[in-house]
């Protein structure tokens, strides 16, 4: 472990790290599988190595979220692990485990969580939410950092921000004026969905909010449309044809005025440069999850930093990222909810008060000053 020289800072901290991929492939997530059990126990000796060969004390470890096959994983790690280790910290990335034992587990899987995973001198949770976790587990100390990421929009200033209030502009104008411009044009409200592509992540949700918005919109006559893009790798077979299902239909499929463009696109994975393109073009980001194991919405940061309006759900940790008062949150698997709130966000000026809170809360360095007080409490 480093040596702290002020408050929040760290001189240095050693770090060895087991890369423990078990699965090769989206659908073989949370699957048992021989080959998981070989490379499980390769795993743990590299850990136990470390600790031989480089003095390691501390043992990290991510706990899975409420699915059997990733805790028994979990109970084989720590019944290895743990006795080599002089401290045992938890770092709780997903939500609900406690939770899900209570309701779904068997009361010997509860028994063998509780000596395996119990006692822990230090859970690292992502927010007072998911304190519950920890304290369930009944871990010493239990200290709550926020991920953080690295600025992906540094240019905002300069390049994203006048585009936004340029379009911002021309919303307001023909929610003033819907009488003014070209009779077959209207003007995009590009919201985006970015994430694992399933119904528990609000992506259905979103898209049946897309489809009553615009029938709104058709009502006051406005010559707005909105247009939901969705970027993400889909779970699960039947999901993806249902979803290919409902975008044919024609409250999604038919173009939207004179754009040429259907109300929803799909761009399949998107990384790098091209997800930066698809985050600076779009003008809200929509995430109406409410997925089990749910503990923060990584992407949700990401979307605050590109200066975007934002509809979200009150759910689990979420709510506790935004500032008090955040008008876009909604209720889990309500659509008219989502609708009536992306109406009402794409009525707004630009505001850029959520890229202000992000780089207040949520970079990097700000990360590093909370874990590196994290783990060094005692």
């Amino acid at each position: 472990m480093g040596k702290r020289s002020q408050p929040g800072r760290i001189d240095n901290i050693e770090c060895y790290h087991v890369d423990c991929r078990y699965s090769d492939s989206m659908e073989a997530i949370g699957q048992p599988g021989l080959g998981k059990i070989f490379r499980l126990l390769k795993y743990c000796f590299e850990a136990i190595w470390c600790r031989v060969r480089h003095g390691v004390t501390d043992f990290l470890y991510i706990p899975a979220p409420g699915m059997r096959s990733p805790l028994y994983r979990d109970w084989v790690v720590m019944a290895l692990c743990r006795p080599f280790f002089r401290r045992r910290i938890l770092y709780w990335q997903a939500a609900g485990l406690g939770e899900w034992l209570e309701t779904h587990g068997r009361p010997w899987e509860r028994s063998m969580s509780r000596l395996l995973l119990g006692r822990a001198d230090l859970s690292i949770v992502l927010g007072d939410y998911c304190r519950a976790d920890g304290e369930y587990f009944r871990s010493r100390h239990v200290v709550v950092v926020p991920n953080a990421i690295l600025d992906p929009c540094p240019n905002f200033e300069a390049q994203v921000l006048p585009q936004r209030v340029e379009r911002a502009k021309r919303r307001i104008e023909l929610s003033k004026n819907p009488g003014s411009g070209p009779d077959d044009q209207v003007e995009l409200y590009r919201v985006l969905f970015v994430s694992l592509c399933t119904r528990e992540k609000g992506l259905f949700d979103a898209l049946e909010a897309t489809a009553l918005a615009n029938q709104e919109l058709k009502h006051r006559q406005s010559k707005i449309r909105i247009q939901l893009g969705v970027a993400g790798k889909f779970w699960r077979e039947e999901e993806k044809k249902e979803f290919e299902r409902r975008i044919r239909e024609p409250d999604l499929a038919e173009h939207l005025g004179g754009t040429g463009e259907p109300a929803a696109r799909y761009y399949g994975f998107v990384g790098g440069e091209e997800k930066r393109r698809l985050f600076d073009s779009s003008d809200c980001f929509c995430f109406p999850t409410y997925y089990p194991a749910e503990s923060f919405g990584i992407v949700l940061i990401e979307a605050m930093a590109h200066g975007m309006q934002i509809v979200t759900t009150r759910w689990r940790t979420i709510p506790e990222l935004f500032p008090e008062g955040f008008s876009g949150l909604v209720e889990p698997q309500a659509p008219a909810q989502i609708a009536s709130a992306l109406l009402a966000s794409l009525e707004q000026a630009q505001d850029s008060s959520l890229r202000s809170h992000f780089l207040a809360r949520f970079t990097r360095d700000r990360f590093a000053d909370n874990i590196g007080a994290a783990l060094l409490k005692r």
